[in-house]
């Protein structure tokens, strides 16, 4: 449908060979038949600024009679190739109507106003650098180049970029993108991870000619000397951005060394920092197997991987601040610390103390009641067995008879007549020598008197 446009070349009379050479061809063409022939000029052609040339060429003026009509493509490419190089590209404002999205990703519309309309087509290689499609109605304006579609001889304005009043196109594809992250649950809070408060290893993917990176590493060589940081350079800005950024979050994941990620950029324009919340980037930091920091802008800018990622800082500053401790702030830590476990220890130790002293003198008392409880229990079992003691007996007046073999005789058949025995008494022993021997039991033998005695 596009061709490019062939100078024009001057010709007598100053005329232009608008036609692509078929001026030309056909004067040849007709010979000696214009000096043979002369046939005066149609009106139209008489009064128009190239009739000179009519009188050179008669008839076979391209258009000019029957015999010399041009074909209808070569009437529409002339049209597109005079109205493309009589107008530069240029800025157009007005309100779209009936917008179409072709299969094959062309966009077609009206741009209108109070006067006029003109159709409109964006094709797919330009939707690129569209943050979004339009909507009917919405007041945008669309720079481009006014052509006419040859092969239907329509004109139409051929649209590479649109800017919609406000934030339009921009907010539209940004609440787009937002709300698919959200409903696969890439915004929740509970994705997020907590970042290591002490790394050894800060990747930093940004580009490594801006003023980003820099800033990030003196902060670093500020708060924490011993810190590597590694460059993982990616274009921050442009038609490659995008793509860089994908690649760069995938190959520190692959990498796997870093402990943390601080991933953006400084400040800048709404299209500067537009790549930051393409949808394919935010999923690329969501997927990031190591913890994220999300820098872009200055605090006043919130991109959709700020959204994503596990913290937001406001700026390439504020995020080395946040990915790594402060040594000096680390070694007060440490001695506030110290003395807290110092205090904690003295506590513990004198309540220590006091727990074992009251359970020594507790132990003490009890040792002594028990003490005291056994004496008195031994005691009574001594009592008991003085009660029961042969000599308690033997003081009360009784005597034991032993065998010369020194048992002790029960029975009276222990001791035959003349048989020697001793006979045990409280104070002393007697020698004596068994006579008669009479059955019975002792208290057949003990009358009331000797009973009494």
């Amino acid at each position: 449908m596009t061709s490019r446009r062939r100078p024009g070349r001057p010709v007598q009379g100053g005329a232009l060979d608008l036609f692509g050479g078929e001026l030309f061809h056909a004067t040849e063409a007709a010979g000696a038949s214009r000096a043979d022939a002369p046939v005066d000029p149609p009106p139209a052609v008489s009064e128009h600024p190239a009739g000179s040339v009519y009188d050179e060429t008669g008839p076979a003026f391209p258009g000019a009679s029957a015999e010399s009509a041009v074909a209808v493509g070569t009437l529409t490419q002339t049209a597109k190739d005079l109205l493309e190089g009589a107008l530069f590209p240029l800025w157009v404002r007005g309100e779209i109507t009936d917008f179409k999205r072709h299969r094959n990703g062309h966009w077609y519309f009206c741009l209108r106003d109070g006067d006029a309309q003109v159709k409109c087509v964006v094709w797919s290689r330009d939707t690129r650098s569209i943050p979004a499609s339009p909507d009917d109605g919405m007041q945008l304006a669309a720079f481009g180049q006014l052509s006419v579609y040859a092969a239907r001889g329509e004109m139409q304005f051929i649209v590479r970029r649109m800017e919609a009043e406000g934030e339009g196109l921009w907010r539209k594809a940004l609440d787009a993108t937002i709300q698919r992250l959200t409903a696969d649950g890439l915004l929740a809070p509970e994705r997020k991870r907590r970042l290591p408060r002490y790394p050894r290893q800060v990747a930093v993917i940004t580009s490594g000619s801006g003023a980003a990176f820099h800033d990030v590493v003196s902060v670093m060589k500020r708060r924490a000397p011993g810190v590597r940081v590694v460059l993982v350079p990616a274009a921050v800005q442009g038609p490659l951005a995008t793509r860089e950024l994908v690649a760069a979050l995938e190959q520190v994941g692959r990498w796997g060394q870093a402990d943390a990620v601080i991933f953006g950029r400084g400040g800048g324009g709404r299209e500067d920092l537009w790549a930051f919340n393409d949808e394919a980037v935010a999923r690329a930091l969501a997927a990031c197997p190591i913890p994220t920091i999300s820098a872009v802008g200055h605090e006043i800018d919130t991109s959709v991987c700020d959204l994503v990622a596990d913290l937001r800082a406001a700026t390439p500053s504020a995020a080395a601040e946040l990915a790594v401790g402060s040594y000096d702030d680390a070694a007060a830590e440490l001695r506030r610390a110290a003395q807290r476990l110092a205090g904690a220890v003295d506590t513990r130790l004198a309540a220590a103390r006091e727990r074992f002293g009251g359970a020594g003198r507790l132990l003490s008392h009890r040792g002594t009641r028990l003490v005291e409880r056994r004496r008195t229990r031994m005691q009574a079992l001594a009592g008991r067995l003085d009660a029961l003691s042969p000599l308690a007996t033997l003081a009360r007046g009784f005597a034991v008879a032993r065998t010369g073999d020194g048992r002790t005789a029960a029975s009276i058949h222990q001791l035959g007549a003349g048989t020697p025995f001793d006979l045990l008494l409280r104070d002393g022993r007697v020698r004596a020598v068994a006579g008669e021997s009479q059955p019975g039991t002792p208290e057949s033998f003990l009358g009331p008197a000797e009973g009494a005695s």
